[in-house]
């Protein structure tokens, strides 16, 4: 199993992008996924979660301008990313939980990341 995260890339404050997470694989089930982001020097924080049913949740800093969403049928997550600040510059990562067709076992797997800088 693989997740490949894309879309990542420099852009002004105030700006948009648009990231996407590909799972691909012997898969079963995918069941909640998720955005992180790492800043230099930081830890790794959960930026958003969308369950299988669709619920989403959002950290504090990003509610009102970032939206996750999925594409099940595509086995794709995304994250569209409004209103970028400064703050927001980190690498992001995906992360889901999957449950592998051969074994039947259910793991948490992650992207490689995708650097997102904001700046002017």
């Amino acid at each position: 199993v693989q997740l490949q995260a894309s879309g990542g890339g420099l852009v002004q404050p105030g700006g948009s992008l648009r990231l996407s997470c590909a799972a691909s694989g012997s898969i079963l089930s995918i069941y909640d996924m998720r955005w992180y982001r790492q800043a230099p020097g930081k830890q790794r924080d959960m930026v958003a979660v969308i369950t299988s049913g669709g619920s989403a949740n959002y950290a504090d800093s990003v509610k009102g301008r970032f939206t996750i969403s999925r594409d099940d049928a595509k086995r794709t997550i995304y994250l569209q990313m409004n209103s970028l600040k400064p703050e927001d510059t980190a690498v992001y990562y995906c992360n889901a939980d999957i449950r592998i067709l051969r074994t039947r076992d259910r793991d948490v797997y992650w992207g490689q990341g995708t650097l997102v800088t904001v700046s002017s």
